[in-house]
């Protein structure tokens, strides 16, 4: 008889150990604990002790969770820690570079502003996941961005030509994205092509007529060649300001695009 309590107990014990000691290898399983323990942590918002808490918990059940550590990496992106930022999205790359290598290329792009680390990553990722996009954007948009920043104008005019040829993709009835078109009419603009910069800022502004940089960009450009036009253009470039329009990309919080300009910058032209 006294078997039978033991047996019992053997059983139990097996039980809370499978459930104590999930199956960490498991996709199916990671997901299942990073929905839970992320529904926790939303409950306090990433800018609360609690965001970090909730995933170092995930963490200690299943340290392999990728986008764990991405997570931990928003928290100090709210912090204004890039530094750290980026070292947590150095792990969740280690564990799932397909997933993760192309945003931590966002991150040093737009957050980091080290173009090189950049270019590096976009590139890799690349060759990882062909034809992909990252934050709204393809690859190359941020290849093409660091590229523009760092001098190298050849390279840059040569990654935006890729970034809209993917987007024609296709049957190429899809709208390129305007922040494309602007982007590589500021580049035309900084290179003194400025008959190219204004065909580029127009097609933005077909797209998006209140957007304060391409408005800017396009007044800038009629400026230098002598048209009139340019007091229009600055004129609806202050008023989009003042109204609020941007550029309408994420994390515009923390990622600051190159090349914005303030109601000043338009006051000073």
């Amino acid at each position: 008889m006294k078997s039978i309590p033991l047996l019992l107990l053997l059983m139990i014990n097996a039980f809370t150990d499978a459930w104590a000691q999930p199956d960490c290898a498991s996709q199916q399983v990671q997901d299942s604990l990073f929905h839970n323990y992320a529904q926790k942590a939303r409950t306090f918002g990433p800018e609360s002790l609690g965001w970090d808490t909730t995933f170092d918990s995930l963490l200690a059940i299943c340290p392999n969770i990728a986008e764990a550590y991405q997570e931990k990496g928003i928290r100090q992106m709210f912090l204004g820690n890039f530094r750290k930022m980026i070292a947590y999205n150095d792990t969740a790359v280690a564990l799932d570079p397909r997933r993760w290598l192309a945003y931590r290329g966002y991150l040093h792009c737009m957050l980091a502003k080290d173009y090189e680390k950049a270019i590096a990553d976009l590139l890799a990722a690349e060759q990882l996941t062909p034809n992909a996009f990252t934050m709204d954007h393809t690859f190359s948009f941020f290849v093409a961005i660091s590229h523009m920043e760092s001098g190298h104008y050849q390279e840059s005019e040569k990654y935006f030509q890729k970034d809209i040829a993917q987007q024609k993709r296709g049957e190429g009835r899809n709208d390129i994205h305007f922040n494309s078109l602007l982007y590589f009419g500021i580049l035309y603009y900084l290179m003194n092509e400025f008959d190219q910069a204004e065909r580029k800022l127009s097609e933005c502004l077909q797209l998006y007529e209140m957007h304060p940089l391409a408005n800017y960009y396009m007044a800038m450009t009629l400026k230098i060649t002598g048209n009139q036009r340019q007091s229009v253009y600055f004129e609806k470039a202050r008023q989009a300001i003042q109204d609020g329009y941007a550029l309408n990309e994420p994390n515009l919080r923390f990622a600051r695009f190159p090349r914005q300009v303030s109601l000043e910058d338009i006051e000073r032209r």
